[in-house]
């Protein structure tokens, strides 16, 4: 009993988020930022979108999402799940509950969702809670395009090592107050058509270690984005040149991708270091992890 005060005491709690005690030092860093995992959303974002999906003409449409391992604070309002992050943290007490993933993304966003005009689409809850890199397939006939269709899992450890190396990370800002990428909705079905299939060229370039099939999947979608959501990249509270940074990789590497709409950070994918990047670590499911360690 006396061990647990002590331990207690290394922490306070504000606003429901567990901070370190003045004067104690964490020992790892998810001491400090929590065990969640984040989440990275590569080529097919928006297709998980009901008022999306709904106009694709030949669903499914794809999407792929893989879960990091908390290495690092990611920064909010940059696209890396870090508003689900913090429901999950409020709905489980830091831990991942060992239950059902499906039900378990369903509980999340019932939570994160309550009361919302405007949901949070699954992927961000199914990027937090599914191990591995992700292909989520959405139709609107299931489930009213809120939840996919079917989810096509790769916990490969190779595959997940070649991902880490030739993903880079760059900061370029978060999305700022009053900024709505909705605001303008040029929702033509050929280009949604075109954002789902982005999504299958993404996961498939990945299972093959395809580095220029990744980079041309993920430019893709930045094209449809600006297709049919203008907004993605170009907004009047935006005061950062997404679109010329976004230019500049594009040219100079095999392809690139804001993390999330607005901004947030820039993931570009070269074989080569990318000056100012970082690498992240994926999250895999714990017996393909341990195999890898063989």
């Amino acid at each position: 009993m006396a061990d647990q005060q002590i331990a207690d005491s290394r922490w306070q709690i504000v606003d429901g988020h567990r901070l370190s005690a003045i004067g104690h030092q964490p020992s790892a860093i998810t001491d400090a930022i929590g065990r969640l995992p984040y989440r990275m959303a590569l080529a097919g974002g928006w297709i998980d979108q009901p008022f999306v999906s709904q106009l694709d003409p030949a669903p499914p449409g794809s999407m792929v999402v893989a879960a990091l391992e908390p290495t690092c604070r990611f920064m909010d309002r940059c696209g890396l799940g870090t508003s689900t992050r913090k429901v999950a943290e409020r709905l489980w007490g830091g831990v991942l509950p060992d239950a059902d993933p499906a039900e378990l993304v369903r509980q999340l966003y019932a939570e994160e969702n309550r009361g919302k005009a405007e949901p949070s689409g699954s992927q961000d809850m199914i990027g937090l809670l599914y191990p591995g890199v992700n292909r989520l397939d959405y139709a609107f006939d299931h489930a009213g395009g809120c939840f996919p269709r079917h989810i096509e899992s790769n916990n490969d450890p190779r595959v997940a090592a070649w991902l880490e190396d030739v993903i880079y990370v760059l900061p370029v800002a978060p999305r700022p107050d009053g900024y709505n990428p909705l605001a303008i909705k040029n929702l033509d079905p050929i280009w949604i058509r075109r954002l789902g299939q982005s999504g299958r060229d993404c996961y498939d370039a990945i299972v093959a270690r395809d580095l220029d099939g990744l980079g041309a999947s993920m430019n893709d979608t930045m094209r449809c984005w600006e297709a049919i959501l203008p907004g993605t990249v170009r907004h009047p509270t935006l005061t950062v040149d997404l679109p010329g940074i976004l230019g500049y990789y594009q040219a100079h590497y095999a392809g690139a991708m804001y993390s999330g709409c607005g901004g947030g950070y820039l993931y570009v994918v070269s074989d080569a270091p990318v000056p100012g990047g970082f690498h992240v670590k994926i999250r895999l499911a714990r017996e393909s992890s341990d195999r890898g360690k063989d």
